[in-house]
């Protein structure tokens, strides 16, 4: 069993620990010298590598998807956590516990598969509901399921991340449909089981999380239509608008072009589908990133193409702001100056738009207004 785990990584520590080799690229420097750029994981993250020195010889002993043992030095680069490799071996198969290196949900998968069935029971319209049972029944589907992940890296990339990314969705759609009316909740629930439930093929996770040829070049929403149109025909007599509706939340559910969706949303539940299904993945996305992140000093993470931005590490900021003295607003108050926030207890119905006055700047509300009418 491993010692050693990169979530207990310390800047400055060197350590001797086994890892899997996630991409492996022989690089060059300026004067031609060549170096290994690593990523290496274990089942609770991610870590860059890099080694510089007898190149050469070691980058010939291994190949990615390989487990390696290393020694090598921690320390923070651009703000991100690296290791310098010194010294690197191959390792068989037989020399690690597979346990150690791949993540998994914290839920138990035969717990999670019994809510799951749990939900498709309580379904009432029949067709749905027998559509369902037969998909789920099938032993490649519900072993395959059962240990697939929702992402290669994005958002519950873990073995049982679908699973626990479908029961998310479903228990959102069973309180987000409470508060409108109208809303086929059936409808939702099965456009949520079918979502993504291609992924089982497109997402090779027997040793490293890739992509199958198959799902390289055709995609999970293509994969879940073929799983749909194979079970719909045992299934002569159901409802062919029912099976049109499907099929149109499985292409939208990206809900946007630029997203691979060949289809917008065009129906409150496809619409609901999307944005739960965004939202869930994104938040659980947001919250991995966090708590990988908790080595890097500062209240931000670095930039996130994935999302676009760098996060808040918001308990550092708290902490932090704990330890700052008052805002000026507050110090104004206290040493007899007229503040914002004095002249709200005061009574005065202050809003923006006499800070902008004060300062001698037009409001953002009347430059709106000013370009209106031009």
């Amino acid at each position: 069993m491993k010692e050693t785990y990169i979530r207990d990584l310390q800047p400055n520590q060197v350590i001797t620990s086994e890892f899997l080799v996630q991409s492996k690229e022989l690089r060059y420097k300026k004067t031609g010298e060549s170096y290994l750029s690593l990523a290496l994981s274990d089942k609770t993250g991610e870590l860059d590598a890099k080694m510089w020195e007898n190149v050469e010889h070691v980058h010939l002993t291994f190949e990615r998807d390989d487990f390696i043992k290393v020694k090598g030095a921690i320390q923070i680069f651009r703000n991100k956590v690296q290791m310098t490799l010194h010294k690197l071996r191959r390792l068989e198969d037989a020399e690690v516990d597979l346990s150690d290196f791949f993540p998994r949900s914290a839920r138990d998968p035969e717990d999670m598969w019994q809510e799951l069935g749990a939900v498709v029971e309580g379904i009432e319209t029949a067709p749905l509901k027998e559509l369902l049972t037969r998909i789920l029944s099938d032993p490649e589907i519900a072993a395959r399921l059962k240990l697939a992940p929702a992402a290669k890296t994005l958002h519950h990339a873990y073995l049982g991340g679908l699973l626990e990314h479908i029961l998310s969705l479903c228990r959102l759609s069973m309180l987000v449909v409470q508060n409108y009316s109208g809303i086929d909740s059936d409808l939702l629930l099965a456009g949520v089981v079918l979502h993504d439930l291609g992924k089982i093929y497109e997402l090779s996770y027997s040793r490293s999380f890739s992509y199958t040829t198959e799902g390289q070049l055709l995609g999970h929403m293509i994969l879940e239509l073929e799983i749909l149109h194979r079970t719909l025909a045992g299934m002569p007599d159901f409802p062919r608008p029912l099976q049109t509706l499907l099929e149109h939340l499985i292409i939208s559910h990206h809900g946007q072009y630029e997203f691979g969706s060949p289809k917008l949303p065009m129906f409150p539940e496809a619409l609901m589908l999307h944005y739960l299904d965004d939202m869930d993945s994104k938040i659980q996305g947001m919250q991995g990133i966090l708590e990988r992140d908790g080595l890097i000093e500062g209240q931000w993470t670095g930039y996130l193409a994935s999302l676009g931005r760098p996060l808040l590490k918001m308990q550092k900021f708290l902490e932090e702001s704990r330890r700052t003295p008052e805002s000026s607003l507050t110090a104004g108050a206290a040493t007899g100056e007229e503040s914002l926030a004095g002249k709200k207890v005061q009574g005065i119905n202050f809003d923006r738009r006499d800070f902008y006055t004060a300062a001698g700047e037009e409001s953002p509300a009347s430059k709106k207004a000013s370009s209106t009418e031009k």
